[in-house]
């Protein structure tokens, strides 16, 4: 249950609205709780009244039916405005934590991801903040509703007769154990429960993302025999919880049974004893039955509060991830325009390995100059361009950006600054307009930001390609852009990149899907948007990047050449090797 503590500062906006709720759980259990007593006076009063004095019984009855269905009318209003209150604030509880929740993800390092697989991720953000909303929104009001009606209740039954109450409370000594028990198991049934529920979603997002392949290689029926598995599995592991969770409801049941089985024995003697009246015995049988409910629900609560440390838990577990990118608390002005990029003896593991991917990798990148990038696969190329946008931290060295250490900068500024077009085409199931503005300032004008659009579209040669849709720019994407062909996801990457007019522009192998004519055209026509800024293309093809200012020749996470096209190709090492043998494969590919 110590889980369920971290959720207390997320009650700190609503603590008005919480007030409020618990007291009219008090008032609305104080009416239900006065409805015995309303019983019990009348009973009293027409104990001994003569049966002739018709008119007398008339009106008492009449005055008692009227106070008792005042009360219950207004004790209806206050459980509806209790219910209302409080169940209203564990949905903004639950909306606030799920926020933070994917806020948290969104700031987490990349190998976090490689770790963890989205299904979970995706349980975790609605499966357990579900389970956390109804532990600290119908768990917190039944277990006030109980506490309130049974300590009230629990009084005014030791002031009629304390020891038919003492007699009446034998058979619930056995609770306290029962409940422990129960809880634990419950708690321990519902974490493998969200495991399971977590690996049952991962298997179907993979499946859906991956349909053609499923289809490709004829793995339908495959798959949906494993989906079946994992079902029964899921099925399993739930019918393991129904067991505990049916059993304990019956238990509470008996329990408060059998307290009414003793009020009527021992009650019934005490009453033709003469030691308590009538209407107290009948008050003190409907007190005990109004404590039978919260005593039955008491199993219900706990099972809440179970599922709800369970889920707490799991959701703990990630935020006590650190971010691997720190913001400084007084970051740096972020730099303008064109701005130089400096490597400084950086070298590069990625957690958890011993492998160096770069190894004292030291350049600039003057402002306004192209950077590119070359080598084999596996060089290291694509984990030099992440450095730039803080994707990762170098392991030793430094980034500078105009001769201010990369940390100590905002991230959100840098970022801003650079236009990013991955090796992976990642497109949103939206717009193709909409895709392509993605990183554009939300408060320009829609015609600027069309025009933005438009412009980034023309210089990544997708424009044409975009009027011949029926919709154009309105043209709605599927899954990861799926009505695409990979070139043309390729190229709205590019224009995304290219949209935010970014003062660092950083081109990871964006055009491999294309052949090599259509990438040096689009090269060729990209050099008017790279004139102005600072940028760093990666290519496998040497083809590609024979205009750049610089050229970066990778080999196993070191730079063993650099300089322009005419130097490599005169100095005749890695990166000749390189071009003779893409020139083979063109010359080869032209003959076929």
């Amino acid at each position: 249950m110590r889980e369920l503590a971290t959720i207390l500062p997320y009650f700190r906006p609503y603590r008005v609205a919480m007030v409020w709720g618990m007291v009219l759980v008090v008032i609305a259990n104080g009416f239900a709780l006065i409805q015995p007593y309303l019983l019990k006076l009348p009973i009293d009063a027409l104990t001994g009244v003569a049966g002739d004095d018709a008119d007398l019984i008339r009106r008492t009855v009449l005055t008692f039916a009227l106070l008792i269905v005042a009360t219950a009318v207004a004790g209806g209003a206050a459980r509806y405005g209790m219910r209302e209150i409080l169940n209203g604030l564990s949905r903004r509880v639950e909306v606030d934590l799920r926020n933070d929740f994917v806020r948290h993800l969104l700031r987490l390092h990349a190998g976090f991801y490689g770790a963890n697989r989205t299904g979970d991720l995706m349980s975790l953000a609605t499966n357990d903040t579900l389970a956390v909303r109804q532990a600290v929104g119908p768990a917190v009001m039944y277990t006030a509703n109980t506490v309130v009606s049974f300590v009230v209740g629990l009084g005014v039954m030791i002031h009629i007769s304390p020891e038919l109450t003492l007699a009446a409370l034998v058979p619930m000594a056995v609770l306290p154990p029962v409940v422990q028990w129960f809880g634990k198991t419950i708690h321990t049934r519902f974490e493998r429960i969200q495991e399971q529920f977590a690996a049952l979603s991962t298997m179907v997002q993979e499946n859906l993302t991956g349909v053609r392949i499923v289809r490709a290689y004829g793995q339908e029926d495959a798959q949906a025999g494993e989906f079946d598995a994992l079902n029964r599995d899921y099925l399993k592991r739930n019918m393991h919880l129904a067991y505990a969770s049916g059993a304990f409801h019956p238990i509470m049941g008996l329990m408060t049974g059998a307290a009414m089985v003793v009020v009527l024995w021992y009650g019934g003697g005490q009453v033709i004893a003469g030691r308590i009246g009538v209407g107290d015995f009948v008050a003190f049988s409907f007190y005990l039955w109004l404590l039978a409910w919260p005593m039955i629900a008491l199993g219900w609560v706990v099972n809440l509060y179970q599922r709800g440390a369970a889920s707490m838990g799991r959701l703990n577990r990630i935020f006590a991830i650190e971010p691997g990118i720190t913001v400084p608390e007084r970051p740096h002005p972020p730099p303008r325009g064109t701005p130089a990029i400096e490597f400084r003896g950086v070298s590069f593991r990625y957690p958890d390995t011993e492998r160096l991917v770069l190894q004292d990798v030291s350049f600039t990148a003057e402002p306004g100059r192209t950077v590119a990038i070359v080598g084999p696969t596996g060089s290291g190329k694509s984990t030099l361009v992440s450095l730039i946008t803080r994707t990762w931290d170098p392991t030793s060295g430094t980034v500078l950006v105009d001769g201010v250490p990369l940390p100590e900068y905002d991230p959100a500024d840098i970022r801003a600054l650079t236009g990013f077009a991955p090796q992976d085409s990642f497109l949103f199931s939206a717009k193709l307009g909409v895709n392509i503005g993605l990183g554009t300032s939300p408060s320009l004008p829609r015609s600027e930001r069309a025009r933005r659009v438009r412009e980034a579209a023309v210089a990544a040669d997708l424009h044409d390609t975009v009027t011949g849709f029926p919709e154009g720019y309105e043209t709605r994407l599927g899954e990861r852009g799926i009505n695409l062909s990979g070139g043309q996801k390729q190229r709205a990457t590019l224009a995304r990149a290219l949209a935010i007019d970014p003062g660092v522009l950083v081109l990871d192998d964006v055009l491999s899907a294309v052949d090599t004519a259509t990438e040096s055209r689009i090269l060729s026509g990209l050099r008017g948007e790279l004139k102005d800024r600072t940028a760093f293309i990666i290519s496998h093809r040497v083809t590609a990047v024979k205009d750049a200012d610089l050229i970066l020749v990778l080999d196993e996470g070191r730079i063993v050449e650099r300089g322009r096209h005419r130097e490599l190709v005169a100095l005749g090492g890695t990166y000749a090797t390189l071009l003779r043998r893409q020139l083979l494969e063109q010359e080869v590919a032209g003959a076929a």
